[in-house]
């Protein structure tokens, strides 16, 4: 019975409780977890060499909070690739060592945004500028184009935060990023921010002060719309998403090195080969983090391990060979799940082991 069920799990075809009964078959026993992996891979074998199809997607869920949730939709992909190597990321040097958001002032001051610090900025006219709430900032108001000024935001690693600028725009920021902003916009010229990281923009419609986000060597201009761009400084890539309206993405040094996006599309310029390519994607699954969880479509768990040190603050090691080759389709809510959650859950695909010491994880083959 066990194996008509594995057959009918890399195929696809098997219901939840099949998958449940598998699932508590594989812990039961070392045995069987060897079984089921040497079954698994004999069958990913096959698949690439055209035997069986590979679009094998099982459906996973895990038990967390006395609740069956069901994180991975799509579930987990299973690709075995020739060749072996040790695969690691440490961020041990990661930029924000800080636990807390800080405001970098224009004046050189720096503050921590925290629950306790709820207040209001004025100017020296009395005209109010700025509220502060532990979760957002809200600006308010114009200047003389010479009289704009630059604040920075720093998240750091396991936080993100929430900016609403003077001329209305909506601003979700991602984990480890980084935004410069006008304190206030002026009355003329181009609404220019600076990015680094990840950010979900809401862009407030003005057709005579287009709204720039410079990320990296590129630009991206809208006047009002609704999209995502990621362009962390570790990766060699920056992503534009539009969920509607219209951007433009083009090369800072190059302004006819140009695409202009449509709804459902995204951008991507590639840093070392200088090139900007397109393609049709589903807007919902690049600004997911936005509602609180993490999505992922066929990734590999390289790009995976970083999303998770980014969003719980940790540091990954990863000396698993045939983790390393994996990759994966899904969706995690973040605030019912914890690391280890996301750990057991992907040991019942790939089995591995691994250590946690304070906020360090180390991913190490089986015995």
């Amino acid at each position: 019975m066990i194996t008509e069920i594995i057959d009918k799990y890399l195929s696809n075809e098997a219901s939840e409780q099949e998958v449940q009964t598998l699932f508590e078959w594989i812990d039961a026993s070392e045995e069987n977890k060897k079984q089921f992996i040497a079954l698994k891979k004999t069958w990913a074998l096959a698949a690439l060499s055209g035997e069986v199809s590979s679009d094998y997607t099982p459906v996973i869920s895990i038990k967390s909070k006395n609740k069956t949730i069901q994180y991975l939709k799509y579930a987990a992909v299973f690709v075995v690739l020739c060749g072996l190597g040790k695969l690691a990321f440490d961020f041990s040097q990661k930029e924000y060592s800080s636990k807390e958001i800080i405001l970098e002032l224009a004046d050189g001051r720096s503050e921590n945004i925290s629950k306790e610090n709820q207040t209001q900025l004025v100017n020296d006219k009395g005209d109010l500028i700025a509220k502060k709430f532990p979760n957002q900032i809200i600006y308010f108001g114009k200047v003389e184009d010479q009289q704009v000024v630059y604040n920075t935001l720093k998240v750091p690693y396991g936080k993100k935060f929430k900016l609403i600028l003077s001329d209305g725009t909506v601003v979700s920021l991602n984990s480890g990023t980084t935004l410069r902003y006008p304190e206030q916009f002026g009355l003329n010229g181009k609404r220019n921010v600076y990015l680094t990281g990840e950010a979900f923009f809401e862009v407030a419609k003005d057709k005579e002060h287009p709204f720039i986000v410079n990320a990296n060597k590129v630009d991206i201009e809208v006047l009002g719309t609704k999209f995502n761009v990621s362009a962390y400084p570790e990766n060699p890539s920056v992503n534009g998403t539009l969920v509607e309206g219209s951007i433009e993405m083009y090369e800072v040094e190059n302004k006819l090195n140009a695409v202009l996006l449509k709804p459902n599309q995204m951008a991507t310029w590639n840093n070392n080969s200088k090139k900007i390519t397109t393609k049709a994607v589903d807007p919902t699954f690049y600004s997911a983090w936005t509602k609180g969880e993490l999505a992922f479509k066929d990734t590999p768990f390289s790009t995976i391990a970083k999303i998770i040190q980014r969003t719980y603050d940790v540091e990954i090691i990863n000396e698993n060979t045939v983790l390393a080759k994996q990759n994966f389709t899904g969706t995690i809510n973040i605030s019912e799940s914890s690391v280890e959650n996301i750990l057991e859950l992907l040991k019942r695909d790939t089995p591995f082991n691994y250590s946690i010491k304070e906020n360090t994880i180390t991913i190490t083959n089986l015995p």
